[in-house]
């Protein structure tokens, strides 16, 4: 019998609640979930592990205020830190004003990962995600292919379920993708968008293309803005498609956050671009044929990237 995998997600909260409970639904591993919070953790764990019977999920679920239990894990999961809430004066916070509180608790998270589990593969998803990709890099001295932020998974998502609405089709058959950092800068590529094939373009007004990238683009915000705080199911749904991709090394290509080596002529930087995820974690970095207005926009959202990142205080990117 084939050894299960062993996942564990810091954070019991929203996101990480979710992602375990995916993660058990689709029986991709054992889990552990992990949060500061006294027995938070434990009650959460304890409370999925009795729907197993029901949803006919066979795997072990537990809960830990500390990381011993996290040993050997293959995947670790990274959604602690502070969520972007609304502040006493009615507004909200950017995910850059979120960079050195949450620098913090996913540096020490990183750390206690690195010191239990040497061999996993980190996916941060806290924000802001792509400065705290940086922060789990610096802190974990994991190679690069094994250190990925959720960011592109989600935004795709977004995309896609606002066209796959404005047509009346199903997402099932919208293709696309989303570049760059995860914030307004991102980048959508309508150019590469197709529905069963067709380009978009043939399909929509580009107005409402447009229209649709600019929604896609403030998301996060617009969910913020019901709720009181940031979106969780859907974070959490492209986070544990980036873990299946993983534990049973399927190739697939997810735009993921990753540690650019000359690929679309950055270096050192963090960015969302498509990847081929597999058992090694990053297997490898696509790159497409941009033209000068994509090259343009995915520039400005590198910039966007490299002002929070240099906020951290590692070497200048």
């Amino acid at each position: 019998m084939a050894k299960r995998s062993k996942i564990t997600v810091v954070g019991a909260g929203n996101v990480g609640a979710s992602c375990a409970t995916w993660i058990a639904v689709k029986e991709l591993g054992d889990v552990v979930l992990v949060d500061v919070m006294g027995d938070f953790a434990a009650g959460k764990a304890l409370d999925l592990f009795e729907a197993g019977p029901v949803l006919k999920f066979d795997i072990n679920i537990i809960g830990s205020s500390n990381y011993e239990p996290t040993a050997d894990s293959d995947v670790v999961v990274i959604t602690a830190g502070i969520p972007r809430k609304k502040k006493p004066d009615g507004t909200f916070p950017s995910r850059d004003e979120l960079v050195k509180v949450n620098q913090d608790v996913v540096g020490e998270v990183t750390r206690q990962v690195a010191k239990y589990s040497p061999n996993s593969v980190i996916i941060v998803v806290s924000n802001p995600l792509d400065a705290m990709c940086h922060v789990a890099y610096e802190e974990s001295k994991f190679p690069k292919n094994r250190v990925i932020g959720q960011a592109g998974a989600l935004d795709t998502a977004r995309y896609k379920t606002f066209i796959a609405q404005e047509l009346g089709v199903s997402v099932r058959d919208v293709h696309g993708m989303v570049l760059g950092g995860h914030g307004d800068t991102m980048v959508p590529l309508p150019r590469h968008t197709s529905v069963g094939g067709i380009p978009v373009r043939e399909l929509m007004a580009e107005d409402k293309l447009q229209a649709i990238i600019e929604r896609t683009r403030k998301g996060g915000g617009e969910i913020v803005s019901l709720l009181g705080y940031s979106g969780f199911y859907a974070p959490a749904a492209g986070t544990v498609e980036m873990v299946e991709a993983i534990v049973r090394d399927q190739k697939r290509v997810i735009p993921s956050a990753v540690l650019t080596e000359g690929e679309y002529g950055y270096n050192g930087l963090f960015i969302g671009l498509p990847a081929v995820l597999g058992k090694n974690g990053i297997e490898k970095v696509i790159e497409m044929e941009l033209n000068a207005e994509e090259k343009q926009m995915l520039e400005i959202s590198a910039n966007a990237v490299r002002d929070v990142v240099n906020v951290l205080g590692y070497q200048q990117v």
